[in-house]
């Protein structure tokens, strides 16, 4: 079995510039938690930022969806913040949901998530910041 490989940092890049919509599973409406933090960032960044919460009926000014098949039209990249465990639900829940990419922050690790996504064709990072990257391949502003 090989181990789960990112993309190199030239398709993070190539990523990072077209993605324009992004579902953000696991944002908070507590500013103080990270991904409100990193959603904030995307969102002054020009991206559509699309929260997936169990909770809340609006977050960051945007309406909060419970699943990621529930968000009604396109989505270019769903960024993660859950535990790993809960990742394979998550996993299901972005294979069914048509999203050509996933992304999962510092922490979150799903080999066998990860492999099932790549393997029906989706753009996958895991275990890495989007927040640090983009500022590093893209600039901060």
């Amino acid at each position: 079995m090989t181990t789960f490989a990112n993309p190199d940092d030239a398709a993070i890049r190539d990523l990072l510039e077209e993605a324009k919509r992004i579902a953000v599973v696991g944002l908070s409406p507590k500013p103080h938690r990270t991904s409100h933090h990193i959603a904030r960032y995307l969102q002054e960044r020009g991206y559509d930022v699309v929260p997936v919460y169990p909770r809340e009926d609006e977050i960051l000014g945007q309406k909060v969806y419970r699943r990621v098949s529930d968000v009604p039209g396109p989505v270019d990249l769903v960024n993660v913040f859950r535990r790993s465990e809960d990742l394979p639900a998550v996993f299901d829940d972005v294979l069914s949901s048509g999203a050509a990419a996933v992304w999962t922050q510092l922490g979150c690790v799903d080999e066998a998530g990860a492999r099932r996504a790549g393997d029906a064709g989706l753009t996958v990072v895991m275990d890495r910041c989007i927040m640090v990257d983009h500022g590093r391949l893209l600039g901060r502003d």
